[in-house]
């Protein structure tokens, strides 16, 4: 797993690469404490690098969504892969989590232009 961390105005972009597993999830988790623990106000996660992600990675995303939710910040998660986005389906949370198509749409869904 390759974490790339930019920032565009006041959006924190995490662009991950790699399987998102046991393995590698806390490192995930460590770099998201560090922005909800800031109080980070707006996350994007591009995941369009992710060709693999099991219930550790699922953890890792609700963990961080609910740190989010308690400071009234957003997290949105884009350009999600065929298999990404099935495992979110069928953990049901493809209705829980901000989810855009692509980045562009995720950082117009922020108020950023992309």
């Amino acid at each position: 797993m390759k974490i790339q961390s930019t920032t565009q105005g006041d959006v924190n972009i995490l662009e991950l690469s790699g399987e998102l597993d046991y393995h590698s999830s806390p490192e995930l988790r460590e770099k998201l404490g560090e922005l909800t623990g800031k109080q980070a106000s707006k996350i994007l996660m591009n995941l369009s690098g992710v060709d693999y992600m099991d219930s550790s990675g699922i953890a890792t995303f609700v963990e961080a969504f609910q740190k989010t939710k308690r400071y009234q910040g957003r997290l949105v998660l884009a350009e999600l892969t065929g298999t990404v986005r099935g495992v979110f389906e069928i953990a049901k949370l493809d209705s829980i989590f901000e989810i855009a198509p692509t980045v562009a749409e995720a950082m117009t869904r922020l108020g950023t232009k992309a």
